[in-house]
Order: C-alpha cells, then sequence, then structure tokens
C-alpha cells in the first residue's frame, strides 16, 4: 500500500489582478498532486517579482523583509505538514490551509453546517426542496434543545449515536396540528436530508470521517393508490352542478392523460404545445420539480380538455393553458369530487400520475421505459414506484402464456 505523502509549497504574484502594477502574493500548496492557494494578504511591486526563484530581487529594506515573510510562512507550513505526519492524520490541502489561518474544521459546528448549506441551495433547489430543508433543519434544533439540551453541537459529535438519538427523537415527535406521530417513511426523509448534509461536511473535509457510513436507510414499500379503469370513467362522465368542481376534475383528468403534475400544469402556457415530428400536438416543457425536459404527445382526450378551456376567461387573464386554483383548494374540492362519484379512496391531485403511469399506459402494454419517459423521470427505477401491474392484466398475460404453452404441446405432440 503506497502511504508516501507529496508535499510542496510555491509562492506566487496574481499579476492578472494587479492594480498599478502592485498584485498580491499567495503561497499554492500542494498535497498529493491536489492543490489549492492561500492568500497572504500581502502585495508587492511585479517589477521586482522573482517568479523563478519566488522571492523580490534586490536588497532594499521592502525586498528583504518580504523575501523573510515568505521563509517564516514556508517554516510555518512545513511544521503543519509535520505535525500532521507525526499525529498520523489525514493530510490535505485544504487542512493544511485551516490550521495556518486558525480556521480548524475540527471547530464547525452544525449550525454552521445548515447555514452554508442553506446558502448553497438557494439558488439550485427547488422552492419545495427548499421547503422540506427548512422543515428537517427546524427538527434537528429541535432535538438539540430537548435532548442535548443545547442550540449547537460541535461536527465532530456527531456520531452514529446521535443519529440513532435523533431517528428516536422524530419517531416519539407530534407535529403541530398533525393527529400523530410521523410516519417511518417520514422520519426517514428527514434522516435522508440530514445525511446530505452531514455528506456535504464531509467533502469540505469539516468532518474526518462520515458518521453515516455504518446507517442504512430502510423506507416501508407503500402501495399507491391509482384509479381504475371504471373509477376513471365514472369520473369523466359525471355532470357536477358547481362550476369549480367541474373544473378541478378536468385538471386532474388532464393530468391522469398526460402524467404531468399539478405544479407543472398550473405553468403551461400555449407556447409549450409545439408540433411534434409525427404532426400530433406535444406539449414540451421542464419539470419544476428535477428542471428535466418532458415531451409528452397529447392524448385525444387531453386535447379535447384543452379546447374546453380555450378561451376560458381566468385562463386568458393568467395567460395559462387552464384556470388554475391553488393547490390547497384543489385538493380540497377533490375530496369533494370523490365523494360526489362515490370514489372511496383519498383523492389528491398526485394519484393522477398514479393513474396515468398504472392504469392509462402501463396496463394498456406502454413499455416501463417511455412511461419513464414521459414523467420526466431519470431514472427507470424511479418510475417502478408508480408501476403496478393490474390483476386484470395479470390474468390476460398468464392466460397468453398458457396459450403458448398449449401450442408448443400441440407442435410436440404432432
Amino acid at each position: 500500500m503506497r502511504t508516501t505523502k507529496t508535499f510542496s509549497i510555491r509562492f506566487w504574484a496574481d499579476a492578472q489582478n494587479a492594480n498599478n502594477n502592485i498584485a498580491l502574493v499567495y503561497a499554492r500548496l500542494t498535497v498529493n498532486q491536489k492543490r489549492l492557494s492561500l492568500s497572504l494578504k500581502r502585495r508587492l511591486p511585479l517589477d521586482l517579482w522573482d517568479a523563478k526563484s519566488q522571492r523580490l530581487r534586490g536588497n532594499s529594506s521592502e525586498a528583504k523583509e518580504i523575501n523573510q515573510y515568505f521563509q517564516e510562512v514556508r517554516t510555518r507550513l512545513f511544521q503543519i505538514y509535520q505535525d500532521l505526519k507525526f499525529k498520523n492524520e489525514l493530510i490535505t490541502a485544504q487542512k493544511i490551509k485551516s490550521a495556518y489561518c486558525g480556521d480548524n474544521e475540527s471547530s464547525k459546528t452544525l449550525i454552521e453546517l445548515i447555514n452554508y448549506h442553506g446558502n448553497k441551495i438557494e439558488n439550485t433547489h427547488a422552492a419545495g426542496s427548499i421547503r422540506n430543508f427548512v422543515v428537517t433543519e427546524g427538527y434537528i434544533k429541535k432535538f438539540m434543545l430537548a435532548d442535548r439540551k443545547t442550540s449547537d453541537v460541535f461536527l465532530k459529535q456527531m456520531d452514529y449515536k446521535f443519529i440513532c438519538d435523533f431517528e428516536r427523537f422524530l419517531h416519539a415527535y407530534y407535529p403541530k396540528g398533525h393527529k400523530r406521530e410521523m410516519t417511518h417513511n417520514t422520519v426517514m426523509k428527514h434522516i435522508q436530508r440530514l445525511r446530505k448534509m452531514v455528506t456535504l461536511a464531509y467533502h469540505l473535509e469539516w468532518l474526518d470521517k462520515d458518521p453515516f457510513i455504518r446507517w442504512k436507510m430502510t423506507f416501508e414499500k407503500k402501495e399507491r393508490d391509482f384509479l381504475t379503469t371504471n373509477e376513471l370513467s365514472n369520473l369523466e362522465t359525471y355532470d357536477f352542478p358547481i362550476e369549480r368542481l367541474e373544473r378541478v376534475r378536468d385538471l386532474f383528468l388532464f393530468s391522469c392523460y398526460t402524467g404531468i403534475s399539478y405544479v407543472d400544469v398550473k405553468n403551461l402556457k400555449p407556447k409549450h404545445i409545439l408540433e411534434g415530428m409525427d404532426g400530433n400536438n406535444w406539449i414540451i416543457t421542464h419539470r419544476q420539480k428535477t428542471k428535466t425536459k418532458v415531451k409528452v404527445p397529447l392524448l385525444d382526450k387531453a386535447k379535447l380538455l384543452l379546447e374546453k378551456y380555450e378561451n376560458h376567461p381566468m385562463a386568458l387573464i393568467s395567460e395559462t393553458l387552464f384556470p388554475i386554483l391553488s393547490n390547497e383548494k384543489t385538493n380540497l374540492y377533490l375530496k369533494e369530487i370523490a365523494s360526489a362519484v362515490g370514489i372511496r379512496k383519498n383523492l389528491t391531485f398526485h394519484m393522477a400520475r398514479h393513474t396515468f403511469a398504472t392504469t392509462v399506459t402501463l396496463s394498456n402494454g406502454v413499455p416501463i421505459e417511455t412511461v419513464s419517459k414521459l414523467l420526466g423521470h431519470t431514472k427507470v427505477a424511479t418510475t417502478q414506484i408508480y408501476a403496478r401491474v393490474l390483476e386484470e392484466k395479470l390474468s390476460k398475460d398468464m392466460i397468453d402464456l398458457q396459450k403458448t404453452l398449449n401450442a408448443k404441446d400441440e407442435l410436440k405432440r404432432e
């Protein structure tokens, strides 16, 4: 096993950003071919700088002072490297830099990590994902106050026991406004978000080892509801006396026949309807959640729904394809719709995506790879959450198999 560490220090002047021929000088640390720069917060005249010898030319008092300073920096950095080597610690350029600046990663705290992570994802994650992280962060803070009797802990104090205790806390916690404690899968999602933050700290070298290295996520398999062909037909043909219920029903049906989520349906505009290579109308947009491009050819039933709301006053005002209610009201009205139609399921808008994946596409022989593309998934494994083998299709497939086996037996007898 190779254990030899390579270490070098080189001083360089930032000529590119020089001002009036005066430039900042940096020390470049290289450990095992990985390098970073450390600002020495000193400026020097470029016309006296000798890049080859990494020092100022001449015998002036200024040159002697700066060259002496370089020697002191080099000695200090090398001493830090030797100390780490003597202690048999992990040696990285970042670790040497942190020790030199007095910014030792071992002093980083969990709240510092939470704040850093929050700033990092501010412009890269969807609003919903950021809200979820904020909720998790709130539970972490509640846990530290209740279990550790403190508002913060050093990252080096996070170990396997910390994770186990946090899981126990979450399982026993009753969120405000909820009738019962969190489900097991909800607890796992919060721990999963904590794990992402801790992994970031590990990559930033704020942690020497990952406390999650032996931790295993366990999710309970949940059967997700969808509408059967019968229920979908009843929903389509029901005559609603109230316009708002009819409108919400139509939005839900559009999602059933396109697989597009509520937030993406809400954002659909005429510019998102384009002619595809087959001459048919397609929806071409990006999922707000993952920024993944989605291309969905429009089925006839989806086209009829678009035509129905083409000149709706609310849609014209918002310049969207449909008049949209808030997500909360939409899901509230879906409960009324389910009661009126006689659907004994917890009807939510997201169930439309399950219905599209299961009842509309997969059960009619559409390959799962195609369904994955239509849903905007980057992995087929994600689509398998939605994929259900209906009893009707299961029966049909087994009957077809029996016919195939019978035909082979008949050939053998002949």
